[in-house]
């Protein structure tokens, strides 16, 4: 499957500057900044790569406070994001979050402790509803002007854990649902968000923004969403770990959406643990999400237990073998050391063709389903928003009348095919998602056929540059298709480094099967330690001799 056609990540136009200014927490586009870093930058930020569990220790010895911690974090953010090297990973940050993280302390000087995330400030792509000061946009300057009245259910959620919500990080706008000619990371409110591992390289979508600053360590841990590949490459992409539950793990209310079918948010993280922390924290029933209900006895408050050094020792893993007949053969080989590290820590290898047959048993009604359920749900949502525009047909209409400012480098045909699609009634719609979530059976048998416990494959290849001009292009490995159009859960974490660019692994499985596919990552991880903080790179291309 060709995620390019319906679900990359777009990114990078300025926004309306006056519509802008009126939120004095908007990081914007157009502002000044200073020179990309040089080579002999050294980045010492005290708080580079460091753990929840570490930053938990912190704050009950007293070396830190949270209110100290999220000052660092805002810091490091105006320093880095704002002034240079420009990663535009900020679309807002929140004004409370320092009242936040004061609650937060006075709260543990009082003996009340509400768990493992609290007092740990966190981003939030701008996708996601917080009934605060903060927009939610989706990265569109159609939807400027829209503050939610009732946080998403996740929010509150983080709220509930403790979480201190240090603001909104930029996407793709529309989650990458607006052009097939999209350029990844490009919202016209947020601008181009930067890869901070070689700055001139695409940090991928649609949760660009968490990507770029979760790897740049301008939190401990953030949230993005996927429909089909939106957590999991921009994590890939940013050598981080990301989490794509099965769909109807984690609630979808206060999101704009694209699909109900394959729509989620989910954890981005530096590490397996912190990822597993924090999906705990976001899975609960929702009954404003009917699809939640599913999870219920299959869910787990902490997907940090039985956490292991010998997580793979005794699992039969599938091994995609079409990542290694194809593509950049230096990623192949780093996947085949990949393979051998997961062999030696006990698990047997049995070798599959997963992706020939999805592609040979169905007729990908993906982007057809896709069309229906976002045309469906971005109306529902609209209807009771405060944003302007209360339809689809608005949207279209606002980004024609603003054309220079809304679509200055791609335009908007997703959203014009969308809004031409009929209901969920039609016989076209249903007959598409049966062919999109054919996937589910044969990812099922795949599993039960060869007893396993798990598939892996290249998450994705290196990086690609970023192009306004001609857009995203291929880079010649993705594996967020299959998990993504059954609702199943995928887990990418670092497995090697090819100039200076991060490569990932995914791990998929069956419903609800999160928690098998943490111990399994987290084992490779400990034996591999391949995650790199990033450097800041300028560029991939040498200087002239």
């Amino acid at each position: 499957m060709d995620r390019r056609k319906f679900l990359i990540s777009t990114s990078v136009a300025a926004a309306a500057s006056t519509a802008l200014a009126s939120t004095s927490f908007q990081l914007q586009a157009k502002e000044k900044v200073k020179p990309i870093f040089d080579e002999g930058f050294v980045d010492d930020f005290e708080l580079n790569e460091i753990t929840i569990d570490q930053l938990q220790e912190k704050m009950a010895n007293g070396q830190l406070s949270s209110k100290a911690i999220t000052e660092m974090y805002l810091n490091r953010i105006a320093q880095m994001d704002k002034q240079g090297p420009a990663l535009n990973a900020i679309i807002e940050l929140n004004p409370d979050a320092i009242n936040i993280a004061e609650q937060m302390d006075n709260e543990r000087k009082n003996g009340k402790i509400r768990g493992k995330m609290h007092g740990i400030p966190v981003l939030i792509k701008d996708n996601i509803d917080t009934a605060d000061k903060m927009m939610t946009t989706a990265g569109a300057t159609a939807m400027i002007g829209n503050i939610a009245t009732k946080d998403a259910f996740i929010v509150q959620q983080l709220r509930n854990a403790g979480a201190v919500l240090l603001g909104k990080t930029n996407l793709s706008e529309w989650a990458n649902f607006k052009s097939s000619k999209s350029t990844s990371g490009w919202s016209s409110r947020g601008g181009q968000t930067r890869m901070p591992y070689i700055l001139d390289r695409n940090p991928s979508g649609s949760s660009a923004g968490t990507g770029a600053a979760v790897a740049a360590n301008f939190c401990a841990i953030g949230v993005g969403t996927e429909t089909d590949g939106s957590i999991t490459s921009p994590s890939s992409m940013n050598g981080l770990v990301g989490i794509k539950p099965t769909v109807g793990l984690l609630s979808r209310s206060g999101i704009i959406p694209i699909s109900a079918t394959q729509d989620t948010a989910g954890p981005m993280g530096r590490t397996v643990k912190d990822a597993a922390i924090f999906l705990g924290v976001l899975a609960e029933i929702d009954t404003q999400d009917p699809v939640t209900l599913e999870s219920k006895g299959k869910a787990k408050s902490d997907y940090t237990l039985g956490l292991s050094l010998e997580g793979l020792k005794g699992k039969r893993i599938g091994v995609e073998k079409s990542f290694l007949k194809r593509g950049n053969q230096e990623v192949v080989n780093i996947f085949k050391e990949a393979i051998k590290t997961i062999k030696d820590k006990g698990a047997i290898i049995v070798e599959i063709d997963l992706i020939k047959k999805i592609n040979e048993a169905n007729d990908n009604g993906e982007f057809d389903v896709l069309q229906y359920e976002f045309k469906d749900g971005l109306n529902k949502y609209l209807s009771t928003a405060n944003a302007k525009v209360k339809t689809l047909a608005d949207v279209i209409a606002f980004n024609k009348a603003n054309e220079k400012i809304a679509m200055p480098y791609f335009k908007q045909e997703t959203l014009v095919s969308s809004e031409a699609k009929g209901d969920l009634n039609s016989k076209a719609y249903k007959d598409a998602l049966i062919a999109s979530t054919s996937t589910r059976k044969i990812i099922n048998s795949a599993l039960k056929e060869n007893q396993l416990d798990a598939v892996c494959g290249i998450s994705n290849g290196p990086a690609a540059c970023i192009d306004n001009i001609n857009g995203d292009y291929g880079t010649g490995f993705s594996f967020s298709g299959p998990a993504a159009t059954a609702g199943y859960p995928h887990i990418t974490l670092p497995m090697g480094m090819l100039h200076q660019l991060p490569i990932g692994i995914s791990f998929i499985a069956s419903a609800y099967q999160e928690a098998e596919l943490i111990k399994i990552a987290y084992a490779f991880e400990q034996a591999t330690k391949k995650r790199e903080a990033p450097k800041f790179i300028p560029t991939a291309i040498p200087k002239p001799v």
